[in-house]
């Protein structure tokens, strides 16, 4: 099988995973921001910060969200320590962060063992303008590698920005990702190679993976969300990528 999906706490599964047994970390974990204060980003679900009041839809939240800042970066630089561990020797890593959670992201993934190599940006057309203010229409990645850059070992270029829309219609994940967007990322992976994220969301990460001949690894807490990912990874090995709930996560 091409993919495996673990369902539970992305440190607990982590650890089960041997050492340098994947070849790329790319992921999407919770932001724990969405908010001034940190009564707003702790009190908050995921549902009320990341959604307008008047959003069409009913999404599931998602845990995981309401960690206060000191924890948010401890535990994130446990869960990138975990995945340096099992991730071979020049292997990449690409978190997705966004603009309050930066700093924290770029700390975490150095203080976990990681080269940080760079930020890509994700950049969002549709997004809402804000009155007197700069409009906030991107999202970043943040990536590193675990020691050395062997570009022979997968002579890709790739460029630092990527402009797509949030998908709208017939979404099935609060902070989904377009899926055309996580197909260029995955090609940071040797082809044959294994992806490994552990917030698995509704599988767009995984989609990717295995349409651009990867092998996927995942892992994720809500069986909501893991239940959506099974049905969507199943059909990109069949070529019917789960059109009914949605391409994205």
């Amino acid at each position: 099988m091409p993919y495996t999906l673990h369902r539970g706490d992305a440190l607990a599964a982590l650890a089960g995973i041997p050492d340098n047994s994947v070849d790329a970390v790319i992921t999407d974990p919770p932001y724990n921001s969405g908010g001034r204060t940190s009564s707003e980003r702790t009190g908050r679900s995921a549902r009320a910060k990341y959604t307008s009041g008047d959003a069409e839809h009913d999404l599931a939240n998602f845990p995981g969200e309401n960690r206060d800042q000191r924890s948010y970066g401890f535990w994130l630089s446990l869960l990138l320590t975990e995945s340096y561990r099992a991730t071979v020797e020049s292997g990449t890593v690409m978190v997705f962060t966004d603009w309050r959670q930066l700093p924290t992201t770029t700390d975490a993934l150095q203080a976990a063992g990681w080269t940080w190599r760079g930020i890509a940006s994700w950049h969002k057309p549709v997004s809402r303008p804000q009155k007197g203010r700069l409009k906030q229409s991107c999202e970043y990645i943040v990536w590193g590698t675990k020691g050395p850059v062997d570009a022979n070992r997968n002579p890709v270029y790739l460029p630092g920005l990527y402009t797509a829309s949030q998908p709208r219609k017939d979404r099935v994940h609060i902070t989904q990702k377009p899926v055309e967007v996580m197909q260029e990322l995955v090609k940071i992976c040797p082809p044959g190679g294994t992806v490994l994220d552990p917030f698995t969301g509704s599988g767009t990460t995984g989609v990717a993976a295995l349409r651009e001949g990867r092998q996927f690894i995942g892992i994720e807490l809500s069986d909501h969300y893991a239940d959506i990912a099974e049905q969507r990874l199943h059909g990109a090995l069949t070529q019917d990528d789960f059109e009914l709930a949605g391409p994205e996560k």
